[in-house]
């Protein structure tokens, strides 16, 4: 065979893609000094134009890809082997914690499924409720190490949040368990320590220096009371990222008072839009405040976890559910902030498109959203209402906006007499947004839900197989998992004082006698 070359460091360039599944293609380069190493693994072609062509196309997606892992191994060396910042440093207090981390990837491992995209880091949990509980499974999911730190009498007030509870397996047992608990805990360890103790602060002391996040939810100030705020704990550790999510914020005349979802959704307008027209505010079903500010959490972890990998170091984030709440008014805010146009209730309607809201079938409800004029003939047509598209009140969106009231009243008198699953049938396949109401059995019948692996089952050690609603995100590699269940109050203690502090039976137990843990 007869190379094409150029002269240069490198004479010819031939790429070889790596024969083991799932390995990074191996880039194949040949050099004049070096041509010993060149490993032919395709016969060449006998047209030299149509070889260069090819391997130039090949070479180029290649070197794209190892650019990629040339600057993935560049933040690991920032994550891992910055000389400046080397845990085996005596000018530091931080301690080298890449060996602790075996216990993470360990239950991947052992569970059977794949690591996830945040295997290897240790989240250090202080928070209880919803919103950070709900962070903090979301970094779980993700393959995290959850560490999660409970008041011995009782832990998370959420434990006792019932009915329901889940049955036990033994009906001797009185100690039940919340189904609010079990679904927002699962991938946690339940490690109970005595905040009120000297002995325990300093077992969190003991902790941070091992833990790449902490996320808690007290009242700004008062973990600085205890020897446990940003300050104190980021000089133990300077990586660590100190996550606080509070009702108000850091700052402000509001930082002190304490926040509540049903609370944060009235102050921050929106309770103020949600409900019939004429009616009375209403809370939206769930507790979405709580939800969103552990999204914004978790997005927030996320990229400070880059940020350090780029600068070696952590920092604070202060999040908090009136920021979150205010935020995501979204282009309700934006309209008074823009317009100076203030917002109203409009139930399931929409204030510029009709028809788009729930209507009354003969025997339930349907939402329909004609978003444009084709939409809204073919709804007619479907309706048996054709004449309403060439009716000067109604052929145009914004003449059906200014008569929405007598349109919505000729639309629901056809609706009702038919059934829903008439209807359902009728619009299928038509080109026109429509769904049923489903109730929450409907939802988890779903047949997309199904398909989707939406609901996950796993064994407890309480209560036997649970159910639980399974990662919202799928990844095509390092997928999301259910790991390990909502752990037993106190379950991991033992384990983790011994394997991620190194704590030996006998300081176990004086900790235990101590009433630290």
């Amino acid at each position: 065979m007869q190379a094409i070359a150029r002269q240069g460091p490198i004479a010819s360039v031939f790429v070889g893609l790596a024969t083991r599944p799932g390995s990074f293609p191996s880039l194949v380069m040949t050099s004049t000094r070096h041509a010993s190493h060149f490993k032919n693994t395709h016969r060449v072609a006998p047209c030299a134009s149509t070889l260069v062509q090819c391997r130039k196309r090949a070479f180029s997606v290649q070197c794209q890809q190892y650019d990629q892992r040339q600057e993935l191994d560049k933040n690991n060396h920032l994550l891992h082997s910055n000389p400046a910042l080397n845990d085996s440093s005596p000018s530091k207090p931080y301690q080298n914690n890449n060996t602790d981390r075996s216990v993470t990837r360990s239950e991947s491992t052992t569970s059977g499924q794949e690591p996830g995209p945040l295997d290897g880091f240790r989240i250090l949990d202080l928070t209880r409720v919803l919103a950070g509980p709900y962070c903090t499974q979301l970094l779980g999911d993700l393959g995290a190490e959850v560490i999660k730190i409970e008041n011995p009498k009782g832990g998370d007030d959420t434990r006792a949040w019932g009915p329901p509870f889940a049955k036990n397996l033994d009906p001797s047992d009185p100690a039940q368990e919340s189904a609010y608990f079990l679904g927002i805990n699962r991938n946690k360890k339940s490690v109970t320590v005595n905040l009120r103790s000297e002995e325990g602060r300093q077992l969190i002391h003991d902790l941070v220096r091992r833990v790449d996040v902490l996320v808690e939810n007290y009242v700004p100030g008062k973990l600085d009371q205890m020897g446990l705020g940003y300050k104190e704990l980021s000089a133990l550790n300077p990586r660590l990222i100190y996550t606080s999510i509070t009702g108000y914020g850091q700052t402000g005349p509001y930082r002190m008072k304490p926040g509540y979802d049903v609370m944060i959704e009235a102050e921050a307008g929106l309770m103020y839009i949600t409900g019939e027209e004429n009616g009375t505010p209403v809370k939206v079903g769930v507790a979405v405040t709580d939800l969103i500010t552990g999204l914004y959490a978790h997005g927030a972890i996320m990229a400070a976890i880059i940020a350090r990998s780029r600068t070696g170091r952590g920092q604070h984030i202060d999040c908090s559910l009136l920021d979150s709440q205010v935020v995501t008014l979204a282009n309700i805010g934006s309209s008074y902030l823009i317009a100076g146009q203030e917002a109203k209730r409009w139930g399931t309607s929409h204030p510029s498109i009709v028809p788009y809201q729930v209507l009354p079938s003969k025997d339930s409800h349907i939402m329909i959203g004609a978003g444009n004029d084709g939409q809204f003939k073919i709804l007619c047509n479907v309706l048996g209402l054709d004449y309403l598209c060439e009716d000067p009140d109604y052929k145009a969106n914004q003449d059906r906006v200014r008569n929405r009231k007598a349109l919505i009243t000729i639309l629901t008198e056809r609706l009702q007499t038919k059934n829903n699953e008439e209807w359902l049938k009728a619009l299928e396949g038509r080109g026109i947004p429509f769904a049923p109401i489903n109730n929450i059995a409907q939802t988890f019948a779903h047949p997309q839900v199904i398909a989707r692996d939406m609901i996950q089952e796993i064994d407890h050690p309480k209560v036997g197989k649970i159910k639980l609603a399974g990662p919202a995100v799928k990844y095509s590699e390092t997928n999301p998992s259910i790991r390990i269940p909502p752990p037993l109050l106190g379950q991991h203690t033992d384990e983790v004082l011994e394997h991620v502090l190194g704590y030996n039976e006998q300081r176990i137990q004086q900790l235990k006698e101590k009433k630290a843990v």
